[in-house]
């Protein structure tokens, strides 16, 4: 009969192999729930506290409400010295990409991964000056470099962001013929643009010799809202909001 012998030769009892058996598969047992116990209740390590920041900085754009994104006011330094504030005018509820840039625009960032663009129009202090802020949100930070190069040069406002316009407001006469300027600033997956012009409804190429300085309140805008979506926040891997 095989079985389990001694150095002697001598055959094991059946009672004791299977006490032996019963003992190692609770050892076996025991160190694998050790093992699991100890990877459950660990803490996340550098890597994955790394990968769960940039994660919830990319979902932003689709996770915060519009009014987080695009504050009611933005404060910004005034022509004139001191301090002033923009108001928000209104929230477009349109995300799609090609439905907030112009047509000679809408190639390169879909080449370049848009995701989505959100869109708000803003208004100056003194109510003369009337600003779309868009932010486009890009799989990867080279995206948004990609999309970033393809803008025009020298503050050109097309082809760029189309104007947002609200109805029954101080920016009803705020079209594309209207834009006097654009910009852009980049950070991370994100590029927010910027267009503007006069709530009069002058048109650019009526608008004459512009003081630059009337329309720099647009970059404090697009910096504001850029810095909050682009800063990196400290995970909370026991909030619902993180994926750790």
């Amino acid at each position: 009969m095989s079985g389990i012998h001694d150095r002697r030769g001598r055959a094991w009892p059946t009672p004791v192999i299977a006490s032996l058996l019963t003992l190692a598969c609770a050892i076996v047992a025991a160190v694998a729930a050790s093992t699991a116990a100890a990877e459950l209740t660990r803490g996340p390590t550098p890597a994955e506290l790394e990968r769960a920041s940039l994660g919830e900085l990319a979902r932003r754009w689709r996770s915060w409400p519009a009014g987080r994104i695009f504050p009611g006011t933005v404060g910004y330094a005034a022509e004139q010295g001191g301090r002033e504030s923009a108001l928000r005018v209104g929230i477009s509820p349109e995300t799609r990409c090609d439905r907030a840039v112009d047509a000679a625009l809408r190639g390169a960032l879909r080449r370049a991964g848009c995701r989505g663009i959100l869109r708000a129009t803003y208004i100056d202090g003194l109510q003369g000056v009337v600003v779309t802020v868009g932010v486009a949100a890009f799989g990867t930070e080279q995206g948004a470099t990609v999309a970033e190069a393809a803008l025009p040069r020298g503050g050109l406002p097309a082809p760029g962001l189309r104007a947002l316009a609200f109805p029954g407001t101080v920016t009803d006469r705020f079209g594309q013929d209207e834009r006097q300027g654009g910009l852009a600033r980049r950070a991370g997956p994100y590029l927010v643009l910027a267009t503007f012009g006069q709530v009069d409804g002058r048109p650019a190429r009526a608008a004459g010799i512009q003081r630059p300085t009337v329309f720099s309140f647009a970059g404090d805008i697009a910096d504001r809202i850029l810095a909050d979506l682009a800063t990196p926040a400290r995970p909370d891997c026991a909030s619902g909001e993180w994926r750790c």
